[in-house]
């Protein structure tokens, strides 16, 4: 199909969203933008975070992912399982008994002012570097396949992108990103459906027989036994168990959209409805994966695992309408964990960094720099997808599951030691607590695994020799959150005080 075909549904989706978000930013204040009024339905807020918690790279990476790491991914999803119970029956009726706009007040009134300083920090740094490699990996898919047939260079199709995201979340907040979510999310699933059905008819079978071809090649493995190999399955499942409390339960941006439901009740039945469906969907993508593969050997079609679907989606031996859906889908699949980062965060600078709910100026000061906040935040998110294309990772999960490992680790660490003991911090050490340990899991994690990090810093450590002598072939997988939260949770211990308070 044509790029300006294509490039028109993009253009006529961005106004679609523009139009949603007029209707419901209107009469829209600080505490909309924050918390929706805790007005919000518990279905949409459910349905809506299933595409915030996929994303774009969930729906090309982990497609992508699955010729050479099988369905082991789904290990991970198992973790995601144990971890949403988590959330749903510890944190969620914390938060709300706290009846908390940030999740991050929790540990000003456990420990003090600075460690709410230290949550909001690490929240920041993860969400900011997730967030635009996420958006980046969408970015350089359009680029890729419509916009540079346009002659449209990279830079002005991240600018346009992000000035649409900020348009449409700039007034509303939480209140408008609730409907938007919810419509890209339709988008987004009716897109993996539909080209699953393509896709499988192309190849001449049905579901059960492209499930058994699959089988033949070894793809629909699902649980990695070798202890020794990142992906063991007690490690992934554990690994998925507490990426899910920290990413989801720890993360101001999912919990801002859960704790804008009415009541506990309610936002509890938003969270398990949620994993349900979760759960399927990403069988699904993994399923997709399979089905790519085997079409990309039928054809002797060659791309990188990032590419691969595009590549066959937008392809001639597909449909105009099966390009145009991909395209809906995967900007369907960007937007809600775009719009969503970027109104977390500013509503995490604004509460927990600037106090902005305890500040006593007026409402439209306050709104004044609510504003500023946000426009920053989107010229970060520029500046940093630049940062990624200048890098050029093709396999970028892979990096966020990592990076969310270390930089999440403290969060679980002090969340965890505010919730299990009942001991006070010697608030001088927690910051430097919270930067040794993820720091040091950083390098046991090197040590661990020195080749992936030479892959990706393209250079040589020299480390091999010494990494299986310490760990002999053992790799440190998605359990690296784990050992990181460990690490602080001991550090925080070494620095409490004897003096004991009534956990909160």
């Amino acid at each position: 199909m044509s790029p300006i075909i294509l490039f028109s549904f993009v253009i006529g989706y961005f106004l679609l969203l523009l139009t949603v978000a007029w209707f419901t930013s209107r009469g829209s204040n600080n505490e909309s933008f924050f918390i929706g009024n805790k007005k919000s339905n518990w279905m949409l807020v459910a349905f809506g975070m299933i595409g915030t918690s996929l994303s774009g790279v969930t729906f090309v990476s982990v497609p992508g992912g699955v010729g050479s790491g099988n369905f082991y991914y789904f290990q991970i999803v198992l973790g995601y399982l144990l971890g949403y119970l988590v959330i749903a029956f510890v944190l969620l009726p914390m938060y709300y008994r706290l009846n908390v706009t940030s999740i991050y007040s929790y540990l000003e009134q456990r420990f003090g002012v600075e460690a709410h300083k230290i949550g909001a920090s690490f929240f920041i740094l993860s969400r900011v570097v997730g967030a635009t490699a996420r958006l980046y990996l969408v970015i350089n898919i359009l680029q890729i396949f419509i916009l540079n047939k346009l002659g449209i260079p990279f830079v002005v199709t991240t600018f346009v992108i992000l000035l649409m995201i900020l348009l449409y979340t700039f007034e509303g907040g939480v209140k408008t990103i609730i409907y938007t979510d919810t419509l890209q999310t339709t988008g987004m699933l009716l897109g993996l459906v539909v080209c699953i059905f393509a896709i499988i008819k192309s190849l001449g079978t049905d579901f059960s027989g492209a499930l058994s071809l699959m089988n033949d090649k070894g793809y629909t493995k699902i649980f990695n036994t070798d202890i020794k190999a990142g992906s063991f399955f007690l490690k992934h499942i554990l690994g998925g168990m507490f990426i899910a409390i920290a990413m989801t339960g720890l993360d101001q941006e999912m919990m801002q959209k859960n704790i804008s439901v009415k009541n506990l009740k309610d936002s509890q039945k938003n969270m398990m409805s949620f994993t349900a469906v979760l759960v399927v969907v990403n069988f699904l993508f993994l399923f997709l994966g399979g089905i790519l593969y085997l079409y990309a050997q039928k054809m002797n079609i060659q791309a990188a695992p990032d590419d691969l679907f595009p590549t066959i989606a937008l392809s001639e031996a597909f449909s105009g309408t099966i390009g145009v859906l991909f395209i809906i889908a995967l900007i369907s699949a960007l937007f809600p964990s775009v719009d969503g980062a970027i109104t977390s965060l500013t509503s995490c600078f604004c509460i927990d960094i600037l106090s902005l709910n305890k500040n006593i100026e007026d409402e439209a000061v306050k709104k004044r720099k609510r504003l500023r906040v946000h426009l920053f935040f989107a010229i970060l998110f520029f500046l940093l997808v630049l940062v990624f294309k200048a890098i050029n990772d093709k396999l970028i999960i892979d990096f966020i599951l990592k990076f969310a490992g270390i930089t999440y680790g403290p969060l679980l660490g002090l969340f965890a030691f505010g919730i299990l003991s009942n001991k006070k911090l010697n608030h001088q050490w927690i910051w430097m607590v919270c930067v040794v340990a993820p720091i040091f899991v950083l390098g046991l994690d090197v040590l661990s695994s020195p080749e992936w990090y030479e892959k990706k810093l393209h250079l040589s450590l020299g480390l091999n020799e010494l990494s299986n002598r310490i760990f002999n072939g053992y790799k440190i997988g998605n359990e690296l959150i784990l050992i990181n939260g460990m690490c602080t949770f001991l550090g925080l211990f070494l620095i409490s005080k004897k003096e004991k308070l009534p956990a909160l």
